[in-house]
């Protein structure tokens, strides 16, 4: 009789998991928990032992169904990563470091693009939660009640690391966006800048940004400096933005002598957009960006910046896991991880 179409791939994949560990455990002359032990805990048995079952299974082709094993015990080894978007080059060291740490710990990273929305963010909680993550890394620090609610239910253990939040729902590994701000604009002013301008990021449903601003307008009040509305823009992402945005300080705001952009690609796109129309930086205005990525240091004028230790971020963020994880820390961790202002020729 001709086998049929289940039957042909059941040989090729040889059979079900329980029926090839079975296979495994008859040619080595062992029970099938001696496999288990040798393939899934290897401590438990003998190195003589783990040899030989691993020898029989290289024999016969035996795959571990490691779906199975997280079902029956609840936790994969798999880690969630979600990030506003894997488009942004500025994710990748920090996604890097969570890598290297994983992947030398017999964990696999799986990143999941949430966009701008909380919603979203939601939507993929749910999706790695229902993929029994072992734990996952936010980078995102404010979330939908539904979110929250998801997490604390399912008891797995959390790092944030988009901003040194003061209620983190579990651990946070990060750096204050607040006082990176502020850390700027009072650098550019103890350089003589009079009227410093910011231009966000969106602020809606972004807590980095909105804290951006805060460290920016707490700045000009230690400076005794009144808050001008004419001085504070918010924009998307793009060079199109930043260029607008220059281009609206400067003809609607003459008295403007710096610019402070909380985001890379919106001051590259200002510089380029002064060269364009012959505006000096610094000598008509200076620019001053956040983050610290290559190309910042490539354009013309180079850009005085923050920068930010985002390897180190995702490292630690993934220690910081694992350790919950494995219970070598039962207390939650809150690491500030600090940044740096880069001096360059643009301010």
């Amino acid at each position: 009789m001709a086998k049929s179409a289940d039957q042909k791939r059941k040989q090729r994949n040889g059979g079900t998991t329980t029926s090839r560990m079975r296979d495994v455990a008859r040619k080595a002359g062992v029970s099938v928990m001696t496999v288990s032990r040798a393939l899934n805990d290897p401590d438990k048995v003998s190195k003589e032992m783990r040899q030989r079952v691993r020898a029989v299974v290289e024999e016969i082709g035996y795959v571990p169904n490691r779906l199975a094993r997280s079902l029956s015990s609840n936790r994969s080894n798999v880690i969630g990563l979600i990030v506003p978007s894997i488009r942004n080059s500025l994710f990748a060291e920090t996604i890097k470091g969570i890598s290297d740490v994983l992947s030398g710990n017999g964990y696999h990273l799986m990143i999941a693009d949430s966009g701008p929305g909380l919603l979203e963010e939601e939507e993929a909680i749910t999706a790695f939660l229902q993929q029994r993550v072992a734990g996952l890394v936010l980078h995102n620090t404010s979330h939908t009640p539904t979110a929250i609610e998801m997490i604390a239910n399912a008891k797995v253990p959390v790092v944030e690391n988009g901003n040194l939040t003061a209620a983190p729902l579990d651990s946070v590994v990060s750096y204050s966006n607040y006082e990176a701000a502020r850390a700027m604009t009072l650098h550019l002013a103890r350089m003589g800048y009079k009227h410093i301008a910011f231009v966000s990021l969106v602020r809606r449903e972004n807590d980095r940004a909105r804290e951006r601003l805060r460290g920016y307008l707490a700045a000009l009040a230690e400076l005794g400096r009144k808050q001008d509305d004419a001085l504070i823009l918010e924009r998307p992402s793009g060079f199109s933005a930043g260029a607008e945005a220059v281009v609206n300080l400067v003809e609607t705001a003459p008295q403007v002598d710096a610019i402070f952009f909380a985001g890379d690609v919106l001051a590259v796109g200002a510089v380029l957009e002064c060269q364009r129309r012959g505006w000096s930086v610094p000598g008509r205005v200076a620019i001053a960006s956040f983050d610290d990525l290559d190309m910042l240091r490539h354009v013309n004028p180079p850009l005085t910046t923050i920068r930010l230790p985002r390897y180190e971020i995702g490292r630690r963020s993934a220690e910081c896991l694992l350790d919950r994880i494995a219970g070598r820390a039962t207390e939650r961790v809150s690491l500030d991880l600090k940044f740096e202002i880069i001096q360059r020729e643009s301010a």
